[in-house]
């Protein structure tokens, strides 16, 4: 396993942006895919963004494309989520996690973050 710490949730209006990241300790940080989840109140947690090991390869949730994207850093140890055009329905507490097998949208996960709070308002 991994250690993930997520930052850079906030409040923000609807239409705005914000992007939340992820640092990962150790030195495996290259050899894994990785995703971002969110959790809305009330509802399951979900998939909302993957990318391979090299960041040449990424999936979305149809319901965030066009807005979001995915991306990393390994020579930072970072996972990025720039979130753009935001809306009430992105409102959730986000996760990044590390994937270690299935495909999208199910994928098997070793590691979760704690959490980054991103909040919408209309």
């Amino acid at each position: 396993q991994v250690q993930l710490v997520e930052s850079g949730g906030g409040l923000v209006q609807t239409g705005g942006s914000l992007r939340v990241s992820c640092v990962a300790s150790g030195r495996t940080f290259n050899a894994y895919p990785m995703g971002w989840f969110r959790r809305a109140p009330g509802k399951e947690r979900e998939i909302v963004a993957a990318i391979n090991w090299s960041g040449t390869n990424t999936y979305y949730v149809d319901s965030v494309k066009g807005r979001f994207t995915i991306s990393r850093d390994n020579a930072k140890n970072t996972l990025y989520l720039q979130m753009n055009n935001l809306s009430p329905a992105d409102t959730a507490v986000y996760y990044c996690a590390r994937i270690i097998g299935g495909t999208a949208p199910n994928y098997d996960i070793d590691s979760w973050g704690q959490g980054t709070q991103v909040t919408v308002s209309s």
